[in-house]
């Protein structure tokens, strides 16, 4: 057993999305970096883009926790290993403080995580004093610490929100209205961070505008001791190849930590750019944005014909919602541009306006129960058979899975650690 860990710890949550919890969250990292602490942040619930923001401002990798999709025993290990390590732990909340099943409110209950609330007070006054006395007392055991006033348009106005807190809440201060420090976003959340040219220049701007009182450390939190994790060994000298460009980049940190610890060899290649695959035993093609770069996809007929020499040697390929699309015969962008993909599953995929589905999702394989999310604007329509569907954890229908060959792709954005010896058969 690893011996128990403290270290300060804030969960920054927010009525609403949109609030500005993670330019918040990612201003701090940057502030506390700044002042020589070690800095480890999380996001809470299943997402690629905040976390490269956050990695980005913080200068480490940002693993999700999940009480569904990583589990609590996993959730507890890895703020154990970071309090273990660092001098302060954020953790970045999804949605509404209460919103999903389960909610930040849940993660925050069941590890004693205090709550730093962030709110948008452009358009109220003294209401944004009830809306902290909600948060604070809408359910018993949930410790809202602090608060942050965000897009705030004057030192008046700050000041009338400050006054209208209920007692027990500390008030942080007030980041103002300021386009410069604003994150920029698309149809699925921001834009990544390495497409943002300016990204350090909002980063340090937003931690200068941080005021003095949101940099006092918050209270500690213990973290009790926990198992040692085996090496697993299952891939043990599998070579797998991981497509990683401006295209495909969702890509979860624990993911990539799993397979090297089952004994994996990873190499990156990008479709984008490259010519071929690098030497491998199997391919992931994970989640990303092959919509806003069909010319340049369709048109690398080397990477293309590479990719299906894989697939017609009847090695593994796990493609995974971007990837997928990126598998199918065609891919059109919804705006009147389409393309051939790899031709590997049948069918085109179209990218529609409005979202198609969204949420937590699993799905039974021969070793085991996989759990993961999904997240598109795109429909796929095919003339194949799922092979398996996925459940939401109400017993919903999810998503479908499909192989083709040794192909197999599906929307659900899979999370190894829940279970190893199915995410071990996707490239065995």
């Amino acid at each position: 057993m690893n011996a128990p860990a403290s270290c300060p710890t804030l969960l920054v949550a927010a009525p609403a999305s949109g609030q500005g919890k993670t330019l918040v969250t990612a201003a701090l990292a940057r502030r506390h970096r700044a002042a020589g602490r070690r800095v480890r942040v999380f996001k809470c619930g299943p997402d690629f883009l905040d976390p490269m923001v956050l990695e980005a401002a913080s200068g480490a990798p940002v693993y999700q926790l999940d009480l569904f999709m990583c589990g609590e025993d996993e959730c507890r290990r890895l703020l154990r290993e970071a309090a273990e390590n660092a001098d302060i732990i954020l953790v970045e909340g999804v949605m509404g403080l209460f919103d999903g099943t389960p909610s930040a409110a849940d993660l925050a209950q069941r590890f004693g995580l205090p709550v730093l609330a962030v709110i948008d007070g452009s358009a109220m006054a003294q209401t944004f004093g009830a809306l902290v006395h909600g948060l604070a007392t809408y359910r018993p055991g949930l410790r809202v610490d602090s608060v942050i006033a965000n897009r705030v348009g004057s030192a008046r106005h700050a000041q009338m929100l400050e006054d209208s807190l209920p007692p027990g809440v500390a008030w942080l201060g007030a980041l103002p209205r300021d386009a410069t420090i604003t994150l920029p976003e698309r149809h699925l959340g921001l834009v990544q961070a390495g497409e943002v040219a300016d990204l350090e220049a909002r980063l340090e701007a937003a931690a200068a505008l941080l005021p003095e009182a949101a940099l006092r450390l918050p209270p500690p939190v213990t973290f009790p001791a926990t198992p040692q994790i085996s090496a697993a060994s299952g891939l043990a000298g599998k070579r797998i190849a991981i497509a990683r460009d401006a295209a495909f980049a969702f890509l979860y940190p624990a993911n990539l930590e799993w397979l090297e610890r089952a004994g994996a060899k990873l190499s990156f290649f990008s479709p984008l750019h490259d010519t071929r695959l690098p030497e491998c035993d199997a391919l992931w093609l994970p989640g990303g944005y092959p919509e806003l770069h069909l010319k340049k996809l369709s048109q690398n007929s080397a990477m293309l014909s590479s990719i299906r020499a894989h697939h017609a040697a009847s090695r593994p390929i796990f493609a995974e919602c971007g990837g997928m699309l990126y598998a199918c015969a065609t891919l059109d962008d919804g705006r009147g541009e389409r393309a051939e993909m790899l031709g590997l599953l049948p069918g085109t995929a179209m990218m529609q306006p409005r979202l198609a589905a969204l949420g937590m999702q699993q799905v039974e394989m021969p070793e085991g129960t996989l759990r993961g999310h999904t997240f598109h604007y795109s429909r796929l329509e095919t003339p194949l058979t799922p092979s398996a569907r996925g459940r939401t954890p109400d017993g919903r229908e999810g998503e479908a899975v499909y192989q083709v060959g040794s192909l197999l792709a599906s929307y659900m954005h899979a999370y190894f650690p829940s279970a190893p010896a199915a995410a071990q058969a996707l490239f065995g």
